[in-house]
């Protein structure tokens, strides 16, 4: 399965002229605060202090901005040895300072949450920004079988703040109830409740699972009562050192 980012259509439009293009496309304040979209696929962020991040996600700034790479540290010993086993998404950068800054992941549409003394899990490669004040941690998922789907690291986020994420087009959230459980592809699974603890479940062999095997060989099953939310694009990661 190849990892090339989706294609974003062209515009089918009539030519335009330089002004009129310029025009179109400039950047607007719609006073939507500190995360504000300036298009389906553009983060703005009205910086004044410090935002984390997605490493490489930073496309253009304007103002008086500092970047730094989040230490090994930075989040306690804890996850130190996740981050270094994980090898892909939730390599933060602290942006530091005031001004404008626009981010961008693969063409992703983003989505822009605040959550409210809540909790959500997120795919690590889909956490495009966050507020310092939204507390996260790196969850592992507790069967060896996930190096497998890519989707072993995920973060999760309990508290106050804002969050964007990123998905391939557009994504559907399916609900969990009792009784009523829901099985996905974990390189579709964007995110899912906090109170949710999903399981993950597979009969191919080690042989194959060594392989990563089909995407469907491998599947994430969440039992309770909360969502999941999935794209409709089985997006492969990179593993550590790809």
């Amino acid at each position: 399965m190849s990892n090339t980012p989706p294609p974003i259509p062209a515009s089918a439009g009539p030519a335009e002229s330089l002004q009129d293009f310029v025009a179109r496309t400039a950047e607007r304040d719609r006073g939507h605060g500190l995360f504000e979209l300036e298009s389906p696929r553009f983060l703005e962020i009205n910086l004044n202090g410090r935002i984390n991040t997605k490493t490489g996600s930073m496309v253009a700034y304007e103002g008086e901005i500092k970047f730094t790479r989040e230490g090994v540290l930075d989040q306690g010993v804890g996850n130190l040895l996740k981050k270094a086993i994980s090898g892909e998404g939730m390599r933060l950068t602290y942006a530091d300072g005031n001004g404008q800054l626009y981010l961008a992941d693969a063409g992703k549409k983003i989505i822009i949450l605040k959550l409210d003394q809540e909790s959500l899990v997120v795919n690590g490669n889909d956490v495009l920004a966050f507020e310092p004040t939204l507390p996260h941690q790196i969850k592992m998922m507790k069967k060896l079988v996930g190096i497998a789907s890519g989707g072993l690291f995920n973060v999760r986020f309990e508290g106050s703040g804002l969050l964007a994420i990123t998905s391939h087009y557009e994504p559907i959230t399916l609900r969990v109830e009792p009784g009523r459980p829901v099985t996905t592809d974990p390189n579709a699974t964007i995110a899912w409740s906090g109170n949710l603890d999903p399981q993950l479940r597979t009969d191919v062999s080690f042989k194959t699972f060594l392989g990563r095997g089909s995407g469907e060989s491998i599947q994430m099953r969440f039992e309770g009562d909360g969502f999941v939310v999935v794209q409709p694009y089985e997006e492969v990661y990179l593993q550590a050192g790809g």
